[in-house]
């Protein structure tokens, strides 16, 4: 074939090139922008969650529903009732079998929930529900022998799911926070265990405090579960719940049970797990009047 009479016209192009290159650009620093501001916005409504307090009605109800906060010293309340304003923004409260939720159940919860945080940078970022149960109740579990699968309805007073939710049975919650010195607290448990997903895995491994050696968290925490383990075996008693003794994630649970609501004896019976939790948390619970 010959040659063209004529060239194709590339003067649009030179110039539509440049012109897209700009408004891509343009676009780009402007999506980045409100990226920006959005999360100054979250960041800021987070402070001032933060930084707010409880009412003083609020603050007197929650030390009647979880008298533990009473003995937490001056600063680590405010910082509790600024995480607790945290937690009850981020998160719903759902009723289960036509339960209605009421304002003590969500202070008494998230107080629970937030001693667990209280003086730490972790925190539950993937949680959103919390379900609650007016008492026990029941769900399925299946479990292999061989290639048989077996269904069973289990009894629960309270649950745990990486990323959420958290399930409770509101007597047991009430109870739980009610005394906070019998070392059972199912709202304490099942937060520890959101505590110990957070690695992407819930094994009695959590997010090691800075500078916190994982070699002496493995060997405290190993030490002292293959002695409950071994109390519960020769049924003697035993100050960690002997649910602990099922396996790690659960010893981990009921050890942070124990941590906050029988401190002085942990220390004094396994003062190497206390060493750990007390750095995990950066709380000394058995210091605590």
């Amino acid at each position: 074939m010959g040659r063209p009479d004529t060239l194709p016209n590339v003067t649009g192009l030179s110039y539509f090139g440049p012109m897209s290159l700009f408004l891509f650009l343009l676009v780009g620093l402007l999506i980045a922008a409100f990226l920006v501001f959005r999360h100054r916005l979250r960041v800021r409504r987070r402070d001032r969650l933060l930084a707010t307090p409880l009412t003083s009605e609020q603050r007197d109800r929650v030390a009647d529903l979880v008298p533990i906060v009473r003995r937490l010293p001056e600063p680590l309340r405010l910082r509790l009732e600024g995480k607790m304003h945290l937690f009850l923004d981020q998160v719903t409260f759902r009723g289960q079998n036509g339960l209605a939720v009421g304002e003590d159940m969500r202070l008494s919860i998230a107080a629970q929930a937030c001693l667990l945080v209280v003086n730490s940078p972790v925190w539950y970022d993937t949680l959103r529900n919390v379900l609650i149960y007016p008492a026990a109740f029941r769900t399925r579990r299946n479990t292999n022998k061989g290639v048989v699968v077996h269904e069973h309805n289990l009894s629960m007073l309270g649950e745990s799911w990486a990323r959420g939710p958290v399930v409770l049975s509101w007597h047991h919650a009430l109870r739980g926070g009610l005394n906070d010195k019998d070392g059972h607290n199912v709202v304490i448990h099942e937060f520890a265990h959101q505590l110990d997903s957070l690695t992407g895995h819930t094994n009695g491994i959590p997010i090691l405090r800075k500078g916190q050696a994982y070699q002496g968290w493995e060997k405290a925490m190993l030490d002292a579960f293959h002695r409950h383990v071994e109390r519960v075996e020769s049924a003697r008693d035993t100050l960690i719940d002997p649910y602990g003794a099922t396996n790690h994630e659960e010893f981990f649970a009921e050890a942070i049970v124990t941590f906050f609501e029988r401190p002085r004896e942990l220390r004094r019976e396994e003062p190497a797990l206390y060493g750990q939790l007390a750095e995990l948390l950066a709380l000394d619970p058995a210091q605590w009047v």
